[in-house]
């Protein structure tokens, strides 16, 4: 008692600020790295800062010794190769953050059912008269860097405004949208390419731009092909071809359930692939 007594005596009021600048700071910084694609880098750094203590700890001299070499010119090299990353945190810290809106059960407006069916039969439009989309659902990795490439819309779903953005004379209907829980997060995004040299020729800009993305992330893409039609949904880098409405409809229902209830649900997907995959080789 006596030990606390002293220690609360000795902290003056600029120790309090001193603490409390800090913890903003902090605060933002963390903010800046949850909505964005940096969060598995974070991870990815701390890890390595881990292992480099406990190799120190147990002596492993090499482990110690190459980990060493590797962090020290490694955050030089993140320096230079994350320059943008490294303004827009900057920036960060002097905006408050979004006070994003998550999707809650009980409004029938923006229940998972509604959002699945509005987004589903938007995508069944497109493909009846062949009208070329590009639909991000973003997940666990924030794409909030890929978005500022477009315009942030930040609006309710509904058929109705999917199919104006993606009307070929709106000025939104060339990139991706981003769909971010329940609202159309932003428009018109331009998503990195793919460089896999082994996708077929037929695959358009907006499939490869839908696999290049799903490569980077963990989001789940729908495309809706110009030229026939055909409905795609991209994951992990692999795409499957020929779905129908109802594999569609089922694979968001999943995507907003699993949201809901606060999981990942990545595995649940698997045979909506394994359909699409039999369907695109029945169709060959």
């Amino acid at each position: 008692m006596q030990y606390i007594n002293s220690l609360v005596a000795g902290i003056s009021f600029t120790d309090i600020i001193d603490i409390a600048i800090i913890s903003y700071i902090v605060y933002k910084l963390l903010g800046f790295i949850r909505s964005s694609r940096a969060e598995q880098l974070a991870k990815g750094i701390l890890f390595l800062i881990l292992i480099f203590i406990l190799s120190g700890v147990f002596h492993l001299y090499a482990l110690n010794w190459i980990l060493k070499q590797v962090l020290s010119i490694g955050l030089i090299a993140l320096i230079i190769v994350f320059q943008p990353e490294l303004r827009r945190g900057l920036e960060y810290i002097g905006r408050e953050t979004l006070n994003l809106k998550k999707i809650k059960e009980g409004n029938s407006a923006s229940s998972p059912t509604a959002v699945a069916d509005a987004i589903a039969k938007s995508i069944a439009y497109f493909a009846s008269i062949s009208e070329g989309a590009l639909i991000v659902m973003e997940r666990q990795t924030a794409l909030s860097d890929i978005a500022e490439s477009g315009t942030i819309l930040d609006a309710q779903i509904s058929e109705q405004l999917l199919e104006n953005i993606f009307y070929v004379g709106s000025p939104l209907h060339d990139g991706a949208v981003i769909i971010r829980d329940d609202r159309v997060y932003a428009a018109a995004c331009m998503l990195p390419l793919t460089e896999n040299p082994n996708l077929s020729k037929d695959l358009g800009t907006r499939h490869r731009a839908a696999i290049g993305i799903t490569e980077q992330s963990d989001a789940l893409v729908f495309v809706v092909s110009e030229e026939t039609g055909i409905i795609s949904m991209v994951e992990d880098g692999k795409i499957s071809r020929f779905l129908d409405v109802k594999a569609v409809e089922k694979t968001l229902l999943a995507h907003y359930m699993q949201k809901t209830e606060g999981s990942n649900g990545r595995r649940i997907f698997a045979p909506i692939f394994k359909k699409a995959k039999e369907g695109e080789n029945d169709e060959k």
